[in-house]
């Protein structure tokens, strides 16, 4: 007599075009266990190629975007890009479907890992001294510009019911510098088990959401700034320090100050090197604000310490990251003085291909029907933003550096 077949197990757990099953109930418990060489082979395969392909496509752009199109956020339009069209076409079972799922454990070890080694290399482009050289007013411009910034989009990222991630993200861009900064927050959320741990994808789509705005609005800040500039009747000092400090990228901080003078281009760069020291310290709160909250929030369910998350297997969870320390380091040995150029040019370069192989990685899982749903109100909070960033920066530099 015939039997009936085994019911086929239930699973709650759903599939990323990329980065395959995402954890549910009954998903593979072996998913979070560190990959081994094998695993992440396909992954990183996948990551370095595209790094290459963006990396020349970037460069044959610069000259028609006068340096405005950021290689990171074009990294990460074409990782969702890929995502997406593996998503919609490619037939679930199939050989490319199976490919998608392999390369998941060597995209995630790009996103998290190479991501953070790209921040503390970031270090090596900043040196103390460069910075002391703009003097206490031109510092008090930057700190005060990059305070109010921040608080300020919290505050408004509240009102409009912006996600708190995403607010977070955008302040981040907005206030310190661009793509960099986001990318170094992104780290920090993603040790939060409130939004990396237990919201992957929704991060992702954060993360892609802050650095669409942070390309649009620097965009219109390089058109907009020069010409302002001249209109407000501020010397070349003035409008590098405006510039420096209120543009949200480095290559959108040259192409603005640049169309002014060399003098404004110089003290430009260097004020925009002043808010990039600022980021260790900011997402190093963050960081000890997000762990302490996350400790709160578990110690009545689970009788943990308050310093101890439930995540990290009952180790204390470090106040400050750890790729954070490795930026202050690189900091420190830039501002000694010893490093040849060679070594601080190689490494502007190694840090900007690590950035593009990471957001390539995190735009792999950013989900991009839904993005376009969510878009509206982080449009106008980017658009709030700029208000104030520009409005602050300059009314810093017409009281501080008259």
């Amino acid at each position: 007599m015939p039997t009936a077949p085994p019911p086929t197990p239930t699973t709650d757990s759903t599939t990323d075009p990329i980065t395959g099953p995402t954890a549910g109930p009954t998903a593979d418990p072996t998913r979070r266990t560190p990959p081994g060489a094998s695993r992440l082979g396909p992954g990183l395969a996948l990551a370095a190629v595209a790094t290459v392909v963006l990396l020349g496509v970037s460069r044959f752009l610069a000259p028609m975007t006068n340096g405005a199109l950021s290689p990171l956020v074009l990294a990460l339009v074409a990782g969702a890009v890929l995502a997406s069209a593996l998503g919609r076409f490619v037939p679930r079972g199939g050989r490319a479907a199976r490919f998608a799922e392999r390369v998941g454990p060597g995209t995630d070890w790009t996103a998290r890992t190479v991501l953070r080694a790209g921040v503390v290399l970031l270090g090596l482009q900043l040196s103390v001294p460069d910075v002391l050289a703009l003097g206490w007013r031109g510092i008090a411009v930057v700190v005060v510009t990059v305070a109010g910034t921040f608080a300020a989009i919290l505050g408004l990222g509240r009102l409009l019911r912006v996600p708190r991630t995403t607010s977070l993200l955008v302040a981040t861009g907005f206030s310190i510098c661009g793509a960099a900064a986001v990318s170094a927050m992104t780290s920090v959320l993603e040790r939060d088990p409130r939004t990396g741990a237990a919201a992957p994808a929704r991060l992702r789509d954060d993360v892609a959401a802050a650095l669409a705005l942070v390309t649009v609005y620097g965009t219109v800040a390089i058109f907009v700034l020069p010409p302002l500039a001249g209109a407000l009747g501020l010397t070349d000092h003035q409008a590098g320090l405006w510039i420096g400090a209120s543009v949200q990228e480095v290559a959108q901080v040259v192409a603005a100050a640049g169309t002014v003078s060399a003098a404004a281009l110089a003290t430009a760069t260097v004020t925009k090197l002043a808010r990039v020291v600022l980021l260790a310290p900011l997402v190093a709160g963050a960081g000890a604000l997000l762990s302490r909250r996350a400790a709160a929030t578990a110690a009545p369910r689970d009788g943990a310490p308050d310093d101890v998350a439930p995540e990290t297997g009952g180790r204390r969870a470090p106040l400050v990251p750890g790729f954070v320390l490795g930026f202050l380091a690189a900091v420190l040995v830039r501002s000694t003085g010893l490093l040849p150029d060679v070594v601080t040019a190689t490494a502007q370069q190694l840090t900007t291909i690590l950035f593009v192989a990471a957001m390539f990685a995190l735009g792999t899982g950013v989900d991009v029907p839904r993005l376009a749903r969510t878009a509206r109100r982080p449009l106008v909070l980017g658009a709030l933003g700029t208000v104030v960033v520009t409005g602050l920066a300059l009314a810093a530099v017409l009281v501080l550096a008259p």
